[in-house]
């Protein structure tokens, strides 16, 4: 959701005039029958100025030096020359004619042969050496790096631009400019610069980055933005096999694995900066992989890159994406040492792929300079902040940047700083931004108070009805060291008022040592996650869901108080102890939590029922995720959308006697997730739960495995079983899902187009109940444990109209128990790329 909204929010500007290049050209690659000609080399004649035309035979081409003359080439087809009457060349329509005969060079047509091709030669001598190139060579490195992100909307008509809704904020069209990749006009609309002084250690494999200076114009305060910034720029390596971006895996055209999915041609050889380098062009084999089309540049002796251009195909499966572009830059150091200086990166996002449509750039551009090698740091110095913020660094002057900028800003570029930091005092402005930030977060903003969350104003369940909930928080900014929050909700059948009110107090930013309490007394579905904890404003899957499958009266009233302290003493790394206690009872005449403090006898054959459970309990709980990465630094942070690991155990003490609490017991848990990316066969998960609780206890403390009544999927439950089917004491679950990002569709050939991704997965657990908390069980509900292994398996389609998932689950086993539901269909809806 964050990705889609953050997009809506750049979708609010627009832009009208051009400022142009001395040369621009753009056009149409076709063949005799007037067919595209995807992947032709387009280049001003005399330079290694160029571009590889799309997979429509589309290209653009511009440079700020004036040029007569165009060559256009494509495998099997004669070379053309092309001359440019005027600077600016618009819509040229080429037609090139098949090769007559093959002369001096040898010509690949279609997919280029893996025997006897010389670029494939050059590639295997790059893999051989890719190791002992660039900063892999030194035991040490640093550095000083200048970064710029920029995000710039574009394609807007005229029609768009005088659109009552930018009415007062007119003058942002003054700084509309023209893009040199894809000849479009644009207007930036979001500026970050950013100073890091970069260390590196080859032998421990560590790198650190100290920022020095950074500066924002336009939405500097939003999170949401700034975390799908940080998500959306991650770092690669273009020697790599595999590079990530937007959570996919694409095949580098420098992979071991490249000669499956690419085809190689030597098309050029030259001087650059006094070294004889070849050119090599490089576009995909099939269609709808991820993938990219360019050329690089590579010496002939180190076989290092000098340059390399690639973009992705626009047939690959991502969403929301039309292009994305990389250029890097390589110089070199002491004759036979290239080292990266110029990395860059433009994105153009988009709700499709056809090239009329309107959309956002987000622009990456990475400097470096003043290399030094060979200098060792301790490995504690490696050691990552948990949460240091140096508020100066946000804060310096004009003249620091002026002083530090690897390069000094144009006039052009200082009207967009006037402008943006203009367009924040525009009420107009402030209105759309408060608009669509309330749908980012799903808070309406206040003066230092914000109500909602408005998503969960609605719900419904068996017991409350229709249920109506309000609440709020308190907000002064995205880094406040203390935050309130409370709502109350009423159910229109049960007639009650719920409510729930918590604090969390950061006292030491350093180390993030948070003090935390609260109070909930609500109703909720015990059972729908096995790895619970006691967070008083957590989800409540009770009135989460407006629609579900049978009937689900096994509802409970809680009464819930706790007081917790958590500290990250490491990156990444919490410890939390807590103290809770709570009441629960069935909220539902139909559903029971009984059990016996006195079990029958033959002199009291009825025994002793109490019905509702009093529980003082102690915990103490360690979390770690490593690779989690996370924006801001106060009491609350968002997690940036990159995939890490979590490992979390918790042990639980529950006493009696205390606060007239019912059970003595002790509970261990543990959970691990570990997602894994399979390059280019897309990325599993893996999820493994367990967990045993020592000592006697009723159903109301009981692990239930849980269910899914809805008709929506929800991780770590299992789609084929009900609510309360199975009830354990001691349980043990695994779960595995893999996507394959529709690497499976793409071979079928009337599947292409649809852009589905396919996803299979399996689950499993395990579980006992002991003797004794049979015994006590005066509930009504028979205890029935998957003692012979509950397993389900699934087969689904993700990307339905790039938005909708379908999930198909069968039962494995247990086929037989009363009600069983052997088949299950469920979906899901998400933004994803």
């Amino acid at each position: 959701m964050k990705r889609i909204i953050v997009l809506s929010l750049f979708f609010l500007f627009a832009f009208v005039n051009s400022i142009f290049a001395q040369t621009k050209v753009s056009g149409i690659v076709l063949d005799k029958s007037n067919q595209p000609i995807p992947f032709a080399n387009v280049v001003f004649k005399g330079t290694n100025i160029g571009i590889v035309s799309n997979e429509d035979g589309r290209f653009y081409l511009e440079s700020a030096n004036t040029y007569t003359t165009i060559i256009i080439a494509s495998a099997g087809f004669s070379e053309k020359e092309i001359t440019l009457e005027k600077a600016v060349n618009y819509n040229f329509k080429v037609v090139l004619n098949e090769a007559e005969s093959l002369k001096e060079v040898v010509i690949f047509t279609g997919k280029t042969s893996k025997k006897n091709n010389p670029a494939l030669d050059i590639l295997r001598k790059i893999w051989e050496r890719k190791r002992k190139n660039g900063l892999y060579q030194f035991k040490q490195y640093q550095m000083e790096k200048y970064e710029k992100v920029e995000f710039d909307m574009n394609t807007i008509d005229s029609a768009f631009m005088k659109n009552k809704i930018f009415k007062g904020m007119e003058f942002i069209f003054k700084q509309v400019d023209t893009s040199k990749i894809t000849g479009k006009t644009y207007l930036p609309i979001f500026i970050n610069e950013s100073l890091y002084d970069v260390y590196g250690d080859n032998n421990i494999k560590k790198v650190k980055e100290i920022i020095k200076g950074s500066k924002t114009s336009g939405f500097n305060n939003n999170q949401q933005i700034l975390s799908f910034v940080k998500d959306l720029y991650s770092e690669y390596n273009i020697y790599d096999n595999h590079l990530t971006f937007f959570d996919k895996s694409f095949t580098s055209p420098l992979s071991t694995t490249g000669i499956d999915v690419y085809n190689y041609v030597l098309k050029d050889s030259t001087f650059i900066d006094n070294k004889w380098c070849y050119n090599i062009v490089f576009y995909p084999r099939r269609k709808n992989e991820l993938t990219f089309k360019g050329d690089f540049w590579v010496n002939d002796t180190t076989f290092a890159i000098k340059k390399i251009n690639m973009a992705v195909t626009k047939s690959a499966n991502i969403n929301w994406v039309k292009d994305i572009y990389i250029e890097q830059e390589f110089d070199v150091v002491s004759d036979s040492i290239f080292l990266l200086t110029r990395d860059y990166m433009m994105s153009d996002f988009a709700l499709n792929k056809k090239e009329s449509s309107k959309g956002v750039y987000g622009k990456r551009t990475s400097s470096y300079r003043d290399h030094k090698f060979n200098i060792s740091k301790p490995a504690a110095f490696y050691k990552e902040e948990v949460n240091y913020i140096d508020n100066e660094v946000y804060n310096r002057p004009d003249e620091y940047w002026e002083e530090n900028r690897f390069e000094k800003l144009t006039k052009d570029e200082q009207g967009v700083y006037k402008m943006l930091d203009t367009l924040q005092t525009v009420k107009k402005f402030k209105q759309l931004y408060s608009l669509v930030s309330i749908l980012g977060s799903g808070y309406v903003e206040f003066p230092k108070f914000d109500y909602g969350p408005i998503f969960s104003t609605f719900g419904y369940n068996e017991v409350e009805g229709v249920r109506v909930r309000v609440g709020g928080r308190t907000y002064f900014g995205p880094n406040d060291p203390w935050r309130l929050q409370a709502y109350t909700a009423y159910g229109f059948e049960d007639n009650k008022f719920k409510y729930g009110v918590s604090g969390k107090w950061m006292v030491d930013k350093k180390n993030r040592l948070i003090i935390s309490g609260g109070n909930r007394r609500d109703v909720e579905q015990i059972g729908a996650s096995l790895t619970t904890t006691n967070d008083v404003l957590g989800r409540s899957f009770a009135s989460s869901a407006l629609f579900t499958t049978g009937s689900n009266g096994k509802l409970t009233n809680i009464n819930l108080t706790n007081v917790a302290a958590e500290i990250e003493p490491i990156k990444n790394l919490t410890f939390q102890v807590g103290l809770s206690y709570r009441t629960l009872e069935s909220a539902s005449p139909t559903f029971s939590l009984d059990y016996y403090t006195t079990l029958p006898t033959a002199t009291n054959p009825a025994g002793v029922i109490e019905s509702e459970v009093k529980q003082s309990e102690a915990n103490i709980q360690i979390e770690y995720t490593p690779n989690r990465k996370t924006i801001g630094f106060g009491v609350e942070r968002n997690n940036v959308d990159s995939p890490f690991s979590r490992f979390f155990i918790n042990y639980s003490h529950g006493f009696k006697g205390v606060l007239n609490s019912d059970f003595k017991y002790e509970k261990v848990q543990l959970y691990y997730k570990q997602p894994i990316i399979i390059g280019p066969l897309g990325r599993t998960n893996l999820i493994l739960e367990t967990g045993k609780t020592f000592g006697t206890i009723p159903l109301g403390l009981m692990s239930v495995i849980p269910g899914n009544q809805t008709y929506f999927t929800i991780e770590n439950t299992f789609s084929n079983l009900n609510f309360y089917e199975f009830v354990t004491d001691q349980y043990t679950t695994l779960q595995w899902d893999h996507n394959f990002g529709g690497r499976l569709f793409a071979r079928i050939p009337f599947m292409r187009k649809l852009n589905w991704r396919e996803i299979i997965g399996a689950k499993a657990v395990y579980g006992t109940i002991s003797d004794a908390n049979r015994a006590i069980n005066a509930s009504g509900l028979i205890y029935n444990a998957p003692e012979k292994v509950y397993w389900e398996y699934s087969a689904g389609i993700g990307n339905i109209f790039k938005v909708f998932r379908i999930d198909f689950s069968w039962r494995g086993s247990y086929l037989n128990t009363p009600d069983a539901n052997k088949f299950a269909v469920k979906g899901s809806f998400g933004f994803y790329f």
